[in-house]
Formats: structure tokens, sequence, C-alpha cells
């Protein structure tokens, strides 16, 4: 387990962030790593540890299930490979009813589906068998999205697997210490409140930004400093 506890300056941009966490993870260099990016933020940070170490990118496709009128707080999650997630104790504290759980699970799946042909237009998924797998996001908060996309990830049979975030919270980051084969968090804020806190730009990945990432990752061309920055 390996992260970082100091204040330190936002990062600039998820690219910024990418090229640091990379040079926390340059010993897999000659490893037969692969990388996987949950999206859409996740991209361009992972974008930046592929190119570092020379691996093969692709997107491994998560979606939060928000809690009913709050969106943003996540109760579970769903990913590829139908592996859900759900928060017990989000879900008794809210009193949410099972009903709307498999309504939002039904609906965050229609929109998982679409990003996976969104992004790789019928390209299948890279072969993990047998291969380190570092799962890359822009950060962990509670990290129900990230708990998804291992026990998903496991299925595949990896060898190992290493979740690699730029920040995230202390608690969660020690708590995927006993989830994933390792866990590399650059920093772990001991005030620690939100990923994007610690972001100068912070605005939206889009979907077509996914795909020039992965474009360009694959050598289709490449892709600057200024390109998809977020």
């Amino acid at each position: 387990m390996a992260w970082q506890a100091a204040l330190q300056e936002p990062y600039r941009d998820r690219r910024h962030a990418g090229a640091e966490l990379a040079r926390r993870l340059s010993h897999l260099k000659s490893d037969g790593v692969v990388v996987l990016a949950l999206p859409r933020g996740g991209v361009p940070v992972g974008f930046e540890v592929a190119r570092a170490l020379d691996a093969p990118l692709d997107v491994f496709v998560v979606r939060k299930l928000g809690l009913p009128g709050h969106p943003e707080f996540a109760m579970g999650a769903i990913a590829s490979g139908g592996v859900g997630v759900l928060n017990d104790e989000v879900v008794r504290l809210y009193r949410i009813p099972p009903e709307v759980v498999d309504t939002i699970a039904r609906e965050e799946q229609t929109e998982l589906e679409r990003r996976e042909q969104a992004y790789r237009g019928g390209r299948p998924p890279l072969d993990v068998s047998c291969r380190t797998v570092v799962l890359v996001d822009d950060g962990l908060a509670t990290g129900s999205t990230m708990k998804a996309a291992v026990q998903a990830v496991r299925a595949l049979g990896p060898a190992r697997i290493i979740v690699a975030v730029p920040v995230g919270s202390p608690d969660t980051c020690r708590e995927f210490a006993g989830i994933a084969d390792e866990i590399v968090c650059t920093r772990a804020p001991e005030y620690f409140s939100a990923v994007g806190q610690w972001y100068d730009d912070f605005r939206q990945t889009t979907d077509e930004e996914v795909r020039e990432l992965l474009r360009a990752a694959s050598g289709s061309r490449p892709a600057s400093r200024g390109e998809a920055v977020s």
C-alpha cells in the first residue's frame, strides 16, 4: 500500500495528475501491464499512465447508483460483466426501497451499455487474463465505483490488480489495501472532502474526449498535452 499524506497544491488538471501518478508506477514499465481507466474522468489520467508505462489503454465502464434526489452521492455501483456493489449501510440509513434501487440500476445499465459501444465502437475489450491490471480513476471518495470495478476485473482472471489514483480519502485508500492487490494513492490528504477540490480544472470529460484519447493510445494519432485535458 502506497500513498503520500502531505499538504500540496491541487493538480492543474487530470493529465497533470496522471503524469504524477505515472511516476509512482514507473516500476511496472516492463511488467506486461494493462491500464484500465474508469470513464469518463479516469481516462485522461489513465492515458498518461499508459503512455509512461508503454502499456495498452482501455476503458472499464462503471456506473454509480446515485441516491434519489442526490445523484452524486453513491449508494452503490454496477460494472461491465453484470457486477453490482451496494452500500447496504447507506440504503438502510436513507430507507431506499428495493424497487427504487432496481429502477436506478436498470437506468444505469442502459447508460453503461451505451458508453461501452460509444467508446469502443464495436472493438472487443483488452484481454487481461494472467496480466497485471492497473485500474485508474481521477480520485477515490467513497470508493463504491472502484469496488465494483475490482470485483468485475477479478472475474476476468488477471494476475494482479493495482488500484491507482492521484488523490483519495485516507479511509478509502486504507480500505482498498484489503480489496486490491496494491493501492497507489499519490495524495491522501487528512482533510479530504471531495475529489474535485484537488484539481484546478475539474471540468467534466466528454465522450468525444474519451474516444480521442483511446484512439491516440492505440496509435491512431498522437494526443498533445493540450488535447482532451478534462
